[in-house]
């Protein structure tokens, strides 16, 4: 399934057809932008989305270039695209719901929640919007978490982390140096969820992997090399607008 590969992204997302139909990066609308957030940021990374076919145990790969207009914790736009500059995913988000568009097969999603993706539905796996948005910041463990005691049983690894977030979820880190080397989780169906962090690279002034790698039961399904982050950066009106032509269908329907 396409869309499989084109969501996997975190984002978390060749193809043939139109480009998407709102690029922020060409709107260079002088009139309609807008006074930068201290903490907005335009970040330019590669996309590598690995895809396992469980009969033959071979992995294929596609590359996509990709954007993400950032103000942290309120409202994200990412663009991806394939060869030739050609659109394949537009994903907004904001606060009150998020949306997002796959132009070349005339699909997209609505919902609500820091949670992007399909409930119930392997196949588009749901991602934490804010997890990944965080990564170009910096940002790499949960805020506000707390360290908890370790098990007591053979399933306590030593030098490992063991900490809960704000909301109760468990996870579980470990650090090499100064920097965090990976992050876990038990995701749906019971399934192991790993983020590995390398090359640690200063991006104006803030350390930031730029190179980080998602597993899952420890398969590699996702990359993401970071080639530019750019700070306080003020952003066209438009990139906070995705219309979705009444020609396209939502996936699930």
């Amino acid at each position: 399934m396409k869309l499989l590969g084109l969501f996997a992204m975190c984002v978390l997302v060749g193809c043939a057809g139109k480009k998407p139909v709102v690029e922020p990066a060409a709107m260079a609308d002088s009139n309609a932008t807008v006074e930068a957030p201290r903490d907005s940021l335009r970040a330019k990374f590669l996309l590598t989305i690995v895809q396992q076919d469980t009969a033959t145990g071979n992995a294929t790969t596609q590359e996509l270039d990709a954007v993400i207009f950032s103000v942290p914790g309120k409202r994200y736009r990412m663009e991806l695209t394939g060869p030739l500059g050609i659109g394949v995913a537009s994903l907004l988000w904001q606060e009150e719901g998020w949306q997002m568009t796959f132009p070349t097969e005339k699909l997209y999603m609505k919902g609500v929640g820091y949670m992007v993706g399909l409930l119930n539905n392997d196949a588009l796996p749901m991602v934490h919007i804010h997890q990944v948005a965080d990564i170009f910041d910096g940002r790499l463990l949960p805020e506000g978490y707390e360290e908890v005691a370790p098990p007591e049983d053979s399933t306590r690894v030593e030098g490992v982390i063991y900490a809960r977030e704000k909301m109760g979820r468990a996870f579980r880190f470990a650090k090499e140096g100064e920097h965090v080397a990976w992050i876990s989780r038990m995701g749906r169906g019971g399934k192991t969820e790993t983020i590995h962090f390398n090359d640690f690279k200063e991006f104006e002034g803030v350390e930031t992997p730029s190179n980080i790698i998602f597993e899952l039961d420890g398969v590699k399904f996702l990359e993401i090399k970071i080639k530019k982050i750019a700070r306080n950066k003020s952003f066209s009106s438009g990139t906070w607008r995705l219309n979705i032509p009444k020609s396209f269908k939502r996936v699930g329907d």
